[in-house]
């Protein structure tokens, strides 16, 4: 997915939290799989967590700890679609904008 000499944000992150990166010319090669199936997997926890979101607000009855419970793991979860975002767009402008 990247252009040449460009760099991959990929999907985690190594040692003290530091950002990790790929440089490939081969889209599928394993690293670029292997970070297409974590991002997979990380928007889909994220789709998961706002629909018990969207559920436990709704209710009145929902108990603090596990509405506190519910606010950490959706605060993880924008972490890792904002790292998505922000990797997807930088090879949005590296290269032709692309049409939907």
């Amino acid at each position: 997915m990247t252009a040449p000499n460009e760099l991959r944000l990929l999907p985690w992150s190594g040692p003290e939290g530091k950002p990790c990166y790929l440089s490939t010319d081969d889209p599928g090669g394993y690293m670029s799989r292997l970070a297409d199936n974590v991002e997979a997997v990380q928007l889909g926890t994220a789709s998961e967590l706002l629909e018990m979101a969207s559920e436990s607000l709704a209710d009145e009855d929902a108990e603090p700890i596990e509405l506190r419970s519910l606010g950490h793991a959706l605060t993880g979860a924008l972490k890792d679609v904002l790292r998505i975002a922000v990797s997807r767009g930088h090879v949005l402008t590296a290269g032709e904008p692309r049409r939907i």
